[in-house]
């Protein structure tokens, strides 16, 4: 079993990072952090004769590294209610990647991987987070990934979750399963 944590963050060593750091302490972890890699947002091309073309950016590099991994473990802040805009990019370019012929199995190769999302926010994100992780859910249904379950710890200023005393405990038992 291998895992993959994939940072939607842009703020080094913050709260969603820290988080996701907790649950694979210890673990060996691919660590990918979005915010260093270039990803240009999709250019809907489904319709058009030509079909999508390739961006020029790093984004297919991020999906050879995803690809070889059991557990996909997507951290990110919420970021006005939803994920961030550079996890959104991300997956918004899922869509490019169903059509690449370089990526033939690309939705079949998702299916066999189990997924985890740890999110933190600071209003009221056990409530008003609930939202994003039902469009992860749809995400990850609409993929065949299996939805493994979310920690969402809240939290707005630098470490401000290492005092979320529940989100650490919901950490601690998502550490136990990847053990497993």
């Amino acid at each position: 079993m291998t895992i993959a944590v994939i940072y939607g963050g842009t703020r080094p060593n913050g709260n969603s990072e820290l988080l996701a750091d907790h649950a694979v302490q210890g673990l060996p972890a691919e660590k990918i952090y979005l915010k260093d890699y270039i990803i240009k947002p999709i250019e809907d091309m489904r319709h058009s004769p030509e079909g999508f073309q390739d961006r020029n950016d790093d984004y297919n590099s991020i999906i050879d590294r995803i690809l070889p991994h059991d557990i996909l473990i997507f951290s990110t802040p919420i970021y006005w209610y939803s994920m961030s805009g550079t996890m959104k990019n991300f997956v918004d370019r899922w869509s490019q990647t169903l059509r690449d012929p370089n990526y033939p199995d690309f939705k079949n190769k998702l299916a066999t991987k189990k997924a985890y999302v740890i999110a933190v926010g600071g209003d009221n994100p056990s409530i008003k987070g609930l939202p994003m992780i039902q469009q992860f859910k749809y995400i990850f249904d609409f993929m065949g990934i299996e939805f493994g379950g979310y920690v969402l710890g809240e939290g707005s200023k630098p470490e401000d979750v290492l005092q979320d005393k529940k989100a650490l405990f919901a950490v601690a038992e998502l550490q136990n399963k990847l053990k497993i």
